[in-house]
């Protein structure tokens, strides 16, 4: 018999090929201590910084008492060699009477290449950075409270940050590129996670992930590493906050008409938000006017990219001017970019007579660049509108509030880990990844695993409709997905009204129908 050959790959752990230099061994007995000073330095280098504190908080009017574990993991390869320094911040309520009842829910950010910090201070943990809603942050000092919303009262919570990010490094003779990829990435995360499990006995606890932007990409990712063997660590559910699985509905190639048609509801509600529809459709309220522009998006507008050149003139003009209608831009301008707009050119032009340019991340944010003819921003008025307040919040929290001694760069969102990062994942090239079949794959192979997918109306970064395209399709179980809409972007939490319901179908989703 051989049962084995039935799962997709053994219970071997990823093989790691890292081989420290061997120290030199001098002739001389006088020689003998300085090797042993020097393997003592380095044991001292690679100790991790772990710094425990006790807290208490109150969450919707319940006192909670935990403990804050903020430190590193040092990942060792099959001769006990390190590769990497993972940096994590774990939360822990302390009154917990059965653990195998208490969930724990994994967090990280995207990027690829930020740190944890956007769901830690605007989400999920104790404490949390209050921002302007759609306008700048400015300088400090910012407005840091205690997180009411946090849902440390359901939940247990480990913030992690991947390599490159945050106070995470790679050890030894191994590079950051080496981790820097879907899936070297993913086994990573799956290894740390597996360490922290046995750390804190916590296998027979329920198990949660929770991804923002390519966060969701790795969550995917990462439940293919953690139930793709015989040591199974089965998972629970699956937070995806502003999703991105098939990349092909981002990418704006030649050939490639899946963006324009993913986009184009983003587009809509973002034209209804800068007052850029007719009074007729502003009547109809933003959900209506949303679900008037994904029919035309899947239907006529689809059919009328797939045509191209075989189109009549009837049907290209009415097409022209339903996109007109939708999109807020002149026809002439839908002639000139032959009815093809993307993401990137939309947040210049809707507002350009008013001199302004919109977000990214959220398109209700306003900014102006240095002039007004060019075909792209100058920068995310989203992005730097938030950003500042943020990374004081993080830094000041972590030295003040959890008494974190590191004083290396901490990486909020590193450059260098977005440029290299590796995109194959099937040993093939590929021009679009897509992780949605790993969901898929999971739940036929875990009938608890449940997933919810929470969408911001006005994202162009991750844009709703192309993600409900991608869960239409990819072998995914839709009666256990659970999907959500905000009145926001692409950090929905920064808006108070889509904060408090993003919170409460957060806590509806940990509890198993």
């Amino acid at each position: 018999m051989t049962p084995l050959l039935s799962r997709r790959r053994s219970s071997a752990r990823p093989l790691w090929s890292l081989l420290l230099l061997p120290l030199i061994v001098f002739c001389s007995s006088l020689s003998y201590a300085e090797p042993a000073k020097k393997a003592e330095d380095k044991a001292d280098k690679l100790a991790p910084e772990v710094v425990k504190t006790e807290h208490k908080m109150t969450i919707q009017g319940q006192k909670v008492s935990y403990q804050a574990i903020s430190g590193e993991t040092i990942l060792k390869d099959d001769k006990d060699e390190p590769l990497a320094s993972i940096f994590s911040i774990t939360y822990l309520r302390d009154d917990v009477k059965d653990s195998n009842k208490r969930p724990v829910t994994f967090i990280f950010n995207g990027g690829p290449g930020s740190a944890s910090l956007w769901l830690h201070m605007g989400l999920f943990g104790p404490k949390r950075v209050v921002v302007p809603d759609a306008k700048d942050d400015g300088a400090a000092p910012y407005h840091i409270e205690s997180n009411d919303y946090s849902v440390l009262d359901e939940s247990d919570l480990v913030f992690i940050d991947p390599v490159g990010t945050g106070f995470s490094r790679a050890l030894g003779d191994k590079k950051g590129a080496d981790f820097w990829g879907v899936k070297e990435d993913a086994q990573s995360i799956a290894e740390f996670i597996r360490r922290w499990l046995i750390e804190h006995k916590r296998w027979n606890s329920p198990k949660y992930l929770a991804g923002e932007s390519y966060g969701t990409t790795r969550a995917a990712a990462l439940v293919n590493e953690l139930q793709g063997g015989w040591t199974d660590i089965s998972v629970n559910g699956i937070m995806l906050i502003s999703s991105i699985l098939d990349f092909s509905h981002a990418r704006y190639q030649p050939g490639n008409n899946q963006p324009y048609i993913g986009f184009l509801p983003t587009m809509a509600a973002t034209a209804f938000y800068h007052n850029k529809v007719s009074a007729t459709d502003k009547a109809l309220g933003l959900e209506a006017f949303i679900e008037e522009a994904r029919k035309f998006a899947i239907k006529d507008y689809a059919l009328a990219l797939l045509q191209g050149s075989r189109l009549t003139p009837e049907a290209y003009q009415a097409v022209r001017q339903s996109l007109a209608r939708f999109t807020g831009l002149s026809e002439h301008y839908l002639d000139r970019v032959n009815l093809r707009v993307s993401a990137s050119r939309y947040t210049k032009e809707l507002l350009r007579e008013q001199d302004l340019t919109i977000g990214r991340l959220d398109s209700r944010y306003t900014g102006k660049d240095y002039d007004s003819g060019g075909d792209s921003t100058d920068d995310d008025p989203s992005g730097y509108g938030i950003d500042g307040a943020y990374t004081a919040a993080m830094h000041q929290y972590l030295y003040d509030d959890l008494g974190v001694t590191l004083s290396r760069p901490f990486n909020v969102l590193s450059v260098d880990v977005n440029r290299s990062w590796n995109w194959n994942i099937s040993g093939k090239q590929m021009h679009y990844v897509n992780v949605a079949p790993y969901l898929g794959q999971a739940q036929r192979e875990n009938k608890d695993l449940r997933i919810f997918v929470g969408n911001g109306y006005f994202d162009f970064a991750t844009p709703f409709f192309a993600t409900e395209n991608t869960f239409a399709d990819n072998g995914i179980d839709n009666s256990r997905v659970s999907m959500h809409y905000y009145k926001a972007g692409h950090m929905m939490y920064v808006e108070p009204e889509s904060l408090t319901q993003l919170v409460k179908d957060i806590r509806a989703f940990y509890q198993p129908k």
